[in-house]
């Protein structure tokens, strides 16, 4: 190359650069530039568009939140690991956003996510809350993961969560994490098991994030954290690189501070998988988009059945009750008609159907088959370890003897009663012409954090069956209060919206079911609620940071 060549070539270059930092510079932010504290995915991305801000500002943004709230300050205790890349990650999201002209090419472009740590993702620990795997790193990352970064989204880090995925009231039962602490009241649970996500999301430590939910694990959390959340059909959203709890009712879900954001989540997440057979139940039943379904006007006519049998005066706390007829009134202005009450004559008389150790031991085995190396590694070891906390260790010694599922009692039993309640609900459905089903998230207010099954809110003389919860002798508890059941029995989709505030500032959520498939109905519903109530506030515990401080 001639020197006259070579000039032109390194003007050229340093040409190139120059523009590329300069277009940097454009996109730096300027400390205020972008409230994160509740900015939804639309907010960031426009702000990435007009060169308001940065991605590597947004990442940078959460993780200060992270740093001054979740080990110092109210000590909400919701993470496990944070992604060491996720600066240089949003680095080279930055470099992309400046070679495109600043237009977005994805539709989680820039979006920091948190997923529950029960969920495979490269780079860091998959823990389940077992100490025994704090050091064990997946060989890859699980397809909803990848999905996520392929749609532009950034894993932030891993959210805390009741070991093993087994806890609804609260997160107390996990000993690497230790407990979440519900951030509208740190002296309250988050419920569980995916507190850490619901926590973490409603304290602006991020945009939204992943849950899982097999008896109401993305339901439950998200009422007590004024979020949505949506637990999908069985099938819909890969099930492959999830540490199982039970693989006939477990699916990840979404959840967010907003309808909205919750859907865009959920597009980015399903879709089939050839390692997950549930998936290909799911063909023809996938949405182009479920954002389509964000309608104000959605739920004008829609028949809406009000579910009375599972939150009866005799284990429902009489605030929640009163709440509700307030929010059954909000749903009839928005347009819905509602039968009132629904019911199902069935679920009267069919016991609860359990999550069995066959199943899980089952399951287990298949997971470790596919990640080699990992501690602990067969059913009898990880019972063996004695490391899991006290709560989980008849479950751990039940599961290690357990035979297969296939021949198991309560497994076969419990089929049965999935069957029967999908019948009843279908046959009373069709029978009513009912859109989709409504009532509370929970029966009861957010425990108080450590006072563990000693909260009892009911004593009745006998069990009360198939509703309500907490146990033997008909003793409800608020840990146990979850009316989540219905939507994880039947393997259809749910989704909890907040409803209001109660106690000492403690949100609740309003459920909404529909059959199977109907993610865009029912979420078509939940947006028309939203946006004709917007409970949806900050918590008190985590308010925007002081520059400087």
């Amino acid at each position: 190359m001639s020197p006259s060549s070579l000039t032109r070539h390194w003007t050229l270059v340093i040409s190139h650069w120059s523009f590329l930092a300069l277009a940097l510079l454009a996109l730096a932010p300027r400390a205020s530039a972008l409230g994160i504290e509740e900015a939804t995915i639309a907010d960031i991305q426009a702000a990435y568009r007009t060169g308001e801000t940065s991605v590597h500002a947004v990442v940078a943004a959460y993780l200060a939140r992270i740093d001054a709230y979740d080990q110092k300050g109210p000590h909400i205790n919701s993470i496990i690991s944070l992604n060491p890349k996720a600066l240089e990650e949003a680095d080279k999201l930055d470099a992309q956003l400046a070679a495109n002209g600043g237009k977005i090419t994805a539709p989680l472009f820039g979006i920091p996510v948190l997923v529950k740590d029960c969920i495979d993702a490269t780079g860091m620990p998959v823990t389940s809350g077992f100490q025994g795997w704090k050091n064990y790193y997946p060989p890859s990352d699980a397809p909803l993961v990848a999905q996520i970064k392929a749609a532009g989204g950034i894993i932030l880090g891993k959210a805390s969560l009741s070991e093993f995925t087994n806890g609804g009231g609260d997160n107390i039962n996990s000993v690497l994490p230790g407990f979440a602490r519900n951030p509208y009241n740190t002296a309250f649970a988050t419920g569980g098991s995916s507190g850490g996500t619901g926590a973490s999301i409603a304290a602006n430590f991020a945009t939204v994030g992943i849950g899982t939910d097999t008896g109401g694990s993305v339901r439950m959390p998200s009422a007590h954290n004024a979020l949505a959340g949506l637990r999908p059909t069985v099938g819909l959203v890969s099930r492959t690189g999830l540490i199982p709890n039970d693989s006939v009712r477990d699916t990840g879900g979404p959840m967010a501070r907003t309808v909205t954001d919750m859907a865009i989540l959920l597009d980015a997440i399903v879709g089939p998988d050839s390692a997950d057979a549930a998936t290909q139940r799911a063909q023809g039943h996938i949405a182009k988009t479920y954002t389509a379904a964000l309608k104000r006007d959605a739920l004008k006519g829609a028949r809406l059945g009000v579910l009375r049998q599972v939150f009866t005066s005799k284990i429902t706390d009489p605030r929640i009750i009163a709440n509700f007829e307030k929010t059954l009134a909000e749903l009839k202005a928005a347009g819905a008609e509602l039968i009132d009450p629904f019911t199902v004559p069935e679920i009267d008389t069919l016991p609860r159907a359990p999550q069995t150790p066959a199943r899980k031991k089952a399951d287990m085995i298949k997971y470790f088959a596919a990640h080699p190396g990992m501690p602990y590694g067969t059913p009898q070891l990880l019972a063996d370890s004695h490391l899991a906390h006290p709560l989980h260790q008849s479950g751990l010694d039940a599961m290690a003897a357990a035979g297969p599922p296939e021949t198991d009692p309560a497994t076969i039993k419990g089929l049965e009663i999935e069957e029967a309640y999908r019948a009843g609900f279908t046959k009373a459905m069709n029978e009513g012409r009912i859109d989709a089903v409504v009532f509370p998230t929970w029966s009861q207010l957010p425990v108080i954090n450590g006072d563990r099954n000693t909260q009892l809110m009911t004593k009745e003389p006998k069990p009360v069956s198939g509703v309500g919860g907490g146990g033997g002798g008909g003793v409800v508890t608020g840990l146990g209060a979850s009316l989540t059941f219905v939507g994880s029995t039947l393997q259809w989709p749910a989704l909890s919206v907040p409803c209001g505030y109660l106690g000492e500032g403690l949100p609740v959520g309003l459920q909404i079911l529909g059959r199977a498939w109907d993610e865009s109905k029912i979420i078509g519903y939940a947006y028309a609620y939203e946006q004709s109530t917007h409970y949806r506030r900050p918590p008190p515990a985590t308010p925007p940071l002081v520059p400087g401080n």
